[in-house]
């Protein structure tokens, strides 16, 4: 024990010496507002370092509410984990800086004394006998619902026979994917980590030889798990990784136990085209080993069996559901490349032409296999069946097989078409890039500024977030060809997203500043009335900008117009001030 403490006296004299945490390190990974923020709870005295030893830093810091951090390593080699909500959406948090400064600026009596704080309650705890330790374990087991289900799930592993460890794990399994009315997102976190503690008790079970006994309860668990997603906010995909995660514990299972082979495929074949969820999409692949040759032909023979039902549309709901369409034609496609059958590949594609986007996965699969002018061929065809409703891969995959063979005025047409349709930069940079010399490229210049002008002129004042409107791509247009006095006639006249404005003010900074400078002064005005920190900022970034533009004095007056304007809006004027912008 000496020795132990002698060693632990030593790290805290290293880190006093150097601070455990590289600071720059801790700057880049938090990032300068989080890092700001967290440097504030720590001269506020808001961490108590709860243990501290070579590896691991535990410790509590007071914000909205108690939260619970772990950092591990040291130097500029660190990662750590918080119980806050920004953690979980962001990473590294303030909470997280602020318990990394707070270690770095600790005396050495101080760090003596955290390091010590876990030594010294082990050597209080030796010194009571083993009765009187349970008790205390037993009591506190009593307090806490969650350590108390704990040991009991560990009990039952020691001492229970194989049906009183089922009942037992079906009922742990049930309480963690409870779900009440419904779970948001900020308590999914929680949620995801009950079902975690459960799936480690299933794993330790799978180890210890009871792969048969995990393979019943897991089945339990997907039938759980498929009606709880679809109560739960799982937007951060935390019950998505709880699934996953048990998948690879049934994966495990049946490789360590091996089941019967046939009656896996049925089950599995039922998951795969039953399931809402696609954890289990390409079972018939992952599961190849286990399943064994026996297996998988009776994988095939179901997926064939349900396959000419649906390629007859005879098949009745309760054995192919609508949404599992989509995974047996993939299970097909995946026995026809078994077999390297190109044939029933293209057909197993063909059997639904419902769309144009249809049409180029057929196309695509002729492709891949060689076979250009009959990708060619269906391409055309989509094109003609779906002529009102062109699918732009669809376009651009034939244009590329026509410009291929030659046919590049065929090609042109169609991008053309579709740029009367759908105009985008990335369609008129394509058409000029076909378009050969300089000259056939001014004329396709002159032609897309027409056609997107009259678009402009019959759509009317475009509204601020019109995304896809013909004055936006006719900006841009005129933006990539250097016209920025045109782009700017084209924003009075037609309006434009302030997205695009932005980049248009930052591309005529160098030859039109005075226009420049008045697109940045409406963004500044418009995003500071909106309110809301992220519009501050972003109007403070345009502000700075202007300031390079304006002239100091020109500048200084715009300020003192700006503060008196929007002195309420004060955590604006504190950013102005604070960043001494003039």
């Amino acid at each position: 024990m000496a020795q132990a403490r002698k060693r632990s006296t030593s790290d805290v004299e290293s880190v006093v010496r150097t601070g455990r945490f590289d600071v720059a390190a801790l700057q880049e990974i938090a990032g300068d507002k989080t890092f700001a923020r967290g440097s504030a709870y720590q001269a506020d005295g808001r961490v108590e370092v709860m243990t501290i030893d070579d590896t691991r830093v535990i410790a509590r810091v007071a914000g909205t509410e108690i939260y619970h951090c772990k950092l591990t390593g040291r130097g500029k080699s660190f990662s750590g984990d918080c119980t806050c909500q920004a953690f979980v959406d962001w990473g590294f948090c303030k909470h997280l800086t602020a318990v990394a400064l707070t270690v770095n600026d600790m005396e050495p009596g101080a760090l003596n004394q955290a390091s010590n704080r876990l030594g010294k309650i082990r050597d209080h705890l030796r010194t009571k006998g083993i009765d009187r330790l349970v008790e205390m374990v037993v009591d506190l087991a009593g307090r806490d619902p969650k350590l108390l289900e704990e040991f009991e799930l560990s009990a039952t592993l020691d001492t229970a026979d194989d049906a009183t460890v089922i009942a037992q794990f079906k009922k742990a399994i049930t309480d963690a994917t409870r779900v009440r009315g419904t779970i948001e997102y900020r308590d999914m976190r929680d949620w995801a980590r009950r079902i975690d503690s459960v799936l480690d008790r299933i794993s330790v079970l799978r180890e210890g030889g009871k792969a048969l006994l995990v393979l019943e309860l897991l089945e339990h668990f997907f039938a759980r798990m498929d009606e709880a997603l679809t109560k739960v906010d799982d937007s951060d995909g935390g019950g998505g990784a709880c699934y996953a995660r048990a998948c690879e514990i049934h994966l495990a299972a049946c490789e360590q136990s091996k089941p019967e082979p046939i009656e896996l495929a049925r089950a599995l074949f039922k998951r795969e085209v039953s399931s809402d969820w696609e954890f289990f999409f390409g079972a018939s692949e992952t599961y190849a080993e286990v399943l064994g040759t026996a297996g998988l032909g009776e994988y095939r023979r179901l997926a064939t069996e349900a396959w000419q039902k649906v390629k007859s549309r005879q098949r009745r709901r309760t054995e192919v559901p609508p949404g599992g369409e989509y995974a047996l034609r993939a299970m097909m496609e995946r026995f026809a490349e078994r077999d390297n059958d190109v044939d029933a590949i293209i057909a197993i594609r063909a059997n639904d032409l419902s769309s144009a986007y249809r049409y180029l996965e057929v196309a695509q699969a002729c492709l891949d296999n060689g076979r250009a002018q009959e990708a060619l061929k269906w391409a055309e065809e989509g094109l003609w069946k779906f002529e009102d409703e062109p699918d732009k891969g669809l376009v651009l995959f034939a244009c590329d097989l026509l410009q291929h063979s030659g046919r590049n005025e065929d090609a042109n047409a169609l991008l053309w078409k579709l740029f009367g349709k759908e105009p985008s930069v990335d369609l008129y940079q394509r058409l000029k890039s076909a378009a050969g010399d300089r000259k056939a490229q001014i004329r396709v210049r002159d032609d897309a500024i027409a056609i997107l002008s009259a678009r402009a002129e019959k759509s009317g004042s475009q509204a601020e977030w019109d995304v896809f409107g013909a004055p936006d791509v006719l900006v841009r247009v005129l933006m990539a060809e250097g016209l920025l006095a045109d782009a700017w006639a084209a924003v009075d006249k037609h309006g434009c997203r302030e997205m695009a404005i932005e980049e248009l003010a930052k591309a005529s900074e160098v030859n039109l500043p005075a226009e420049a400078s008045k697109a940045y002064a409406k963004l500044v005005e418009r995003k500071v009335r909106m309110g809301g920190q992220g519009n501050y900022d972003a109007a403070y970034a345009m502000i700075k900008r202007m300031r390079r533009l304006d002239g100091a004095t020109q500048h200084s007056a715009y300020l003192a117009d700006l503060m008196t304007r929007h002195k309420a809006k004060r955590n604006f004027i504190k950013l102005l001030t604070s960043k001494q912008t003039t």
